[in-house]
């Protein structure tokens, strides 16, 4: 059972939540989210699971998260139990997790070694709780869950939540359940498939928008309304798994039905998607929004679609930052990637944001693509400097890690040192011109081995938490299997989607 203070605080983050579906009926699971509370409850996807189960007739589920030091090396992990009874997770016949990225599978590892179930699908008995993943990851790379999850809802789940729930509780026995389960077209079940993967699931466009339910300060998006105004993309960024061959490209969602969504009153909207300002009408819905009186947040941003008349639409709804992405550190990566920001359409959204008093820009930047050179840093370094004399600028960094399923699957990992000495000089370069800040170059190799693996890779982050789950310890465990930080054969890796000339001057480059 939780201690004092962890009851004390789940009663207030209940006491906290407006629009929580409390329900009792026949069947209950507990729906799993292996990040803290804060982070599930701002999870589009995690809501959008959530309500679909509370509306279901004869079904209910739970919510259950990672304590809130959970992802810390180390810390010790409470057994875990539903936020709305207080039930251990060994008590529910069925535990569904949603997992967004790679490094979660940890936090998943952590959740049932403290409740008592081992994490390893091998390890437990027909007696043990049924364990059903899906979640953003199995866009990408589902076959790391394949140690762990009995099944893997691949995709979109909205059409599937009400098949799976029944085939493993309406079943006569786990074989039974698995058997069905394999059956279906986009359920991948590792003891039945291998490394086999069905296909991706696309739910009906009408049953978009996905919307959240429920509301809390407590959140990351604190007291933030979540909706959809479009899913996927049409945009073919060859590193990007959400891109115009993803399930049809980008699906949009009426202004008429996103506005009708936002309930008059609304204080926060977050407009949800993966290229939420190349809607036709973003512009119109941010200023409608705003003349209503509610901030509104957008998750993605186009440098390109950053015209004077939208920046002044997002002032108006509250921004005083404006974030887009730079994603590459020169323009000849930008254009071997396939993005369409050019450095002109950067230097307007600097000069809209000034003129409509927007206080800083915030950039998102990848380093270590292949091909790249010190010559490439030098570039940033040279044009971040020009825009942060137009706005105050912000860097937020990541290291690039290929992911399946995209043109770049594949490429190899920079190294860590290789990209610790590319953020050093840019550091330098930028040094106090703009505010730089990086994901950890050797997590960042963690997620990069995690994403182009398979059941061997995923079962190591077992063997790594249990270690103490710092980074040497998954240093270790990888290294069993062959990995190693050190960014073998970057040097001599030619992107694959790059422009025929670009090939060609690479080739000649390395002789």
């Amino acid at each position: 059972m939780p201690s004092d203070a962890a009851r004390r605080v789940i009663r207030q983050r209940l006491a906290d939540e407006v629009g929580r579906l409390d329900k009792e009926a026949a069947q209950t699971v507990a729906l799993v989210y292996p990040s803290p509370y804060s982070v599930g409850m701002s999870s589009l996807g995690y809501q959008r699971v959530y309500r679909e189960i509370q509306a279901l007739p004869g079904w209910a589920c739970e919510r259950v998260f990672l304590d809130d030091d959970g992802e810390d090396a180390g810390a010790r992990v409470e057994s875990p139990v539903s936020y709305e009874s207080l039930r251990p997770l060994g008590d529910f016949p069925l535990l569904a997790f949603s997992i967004a990225y790679e490094l979660q599978l940890a936090g998943l590892v952590r959740m049932l070694d403290a409740a008592g179930l081992a994490p390893e699908r091998a390890l437990r008995t027909a007696r043990d709780p049924f364990v059903l993943a899906g979640g953003p990851i199995t866009f990408s790379n589902p076959l790391m869950l394949a140690g762990y999850a009995d099944a893997v809802v691949l995709g979109e789940a909205e059409e599937i939540v009400a098949f799976a729930l029944e085939a493993v509780l309406g079943a006569p026995d786990k074989a039974a359940a698995l058997a069905r389960l394999a059956a279906h077209p986009h359920i991948f079940v590792p003891a039945s498939h291998g490394d086999r993967l069905p296909s991706i699931a696309a739910c009906d466009d009408a049953l978009l928008p996905a919307k959240s339910v429920i509301r809390t300060p407590h959140a990351e998006l604190s007291d933030m309304l979540l909706i959809e105004t479009e899913r996927g993309c049409s945009r073919g960024c060859t590193y990007c798994v959400m891109r115009r061959t993803t399930n049809g490209g980008m699906r949009v969602v009426p202004k008429e039905t996103v506005l009708a969504e936002t309930p008059a009153g609304t204080r926060k909207v977050g407009l949800v998607g993966a290229a939420v300002s190349d809607h036709p009408r973003i512009e119109e819905i941010v200023r409608t929004l705003a003349e209503r009186g509610t901030q509104v947040g957008l998750s993605s941003l186009r440098p390109d679609r950053l015209r004077s008349d939208f920046v002044a639409a997002l002032a108006a709804a509250g921004h005083r930052t404006l974030t887009t992405a730079l994603d590459g550190p020169s323009q000849r990566l930008r254009d071997v990637i396939e993005r369409r920001g050019r450095e002109e359409h950067y230097l307007a959204a600097a000069r809209h944001a000034r003129e409509h008093g927007i206080e800083r820009l915030k950039l998102y930047l990848m380093i270590g693509l292949p091909s790249e050179t010190d010559g490439d840093i030098d570039e940033c370094a040279r044009f971040v400097g020009e825009l942060s004399k137009i706005v105050p600028v912000a860097l937020g960094i990541s290291p690039f890690c290929a992911k399946r399923n995209t043109p770049l699957d594949g490429m190899p990992y920079a190294g860590v040192a290789t990209v610790g000495h590319r953020l050093e000089r840019l550091r330098r370069g930028l040094r106090g011109r703009a505010d730089v800040r990086a994901v950890s170059a050797k997590w960042a190799w963690v997620e990069h081995v995690l994403s182009q693996g398979g059941e061997a890779e995923g079962l190591a982050v077992a063997a790594a938490v249990r270690a103490g789950g710092t980074f040497a310890h998954f240093k270790r465990a990888f290294a069993e299997l062959g990995h190693r930080p050190d960014g073998r054969g970057y040097a001599e890796a030619v992107p694959p989607v790059a422009p025929d000339r670009e090939r060609k001057r690479l080739a000649m480059a390395r002789g």
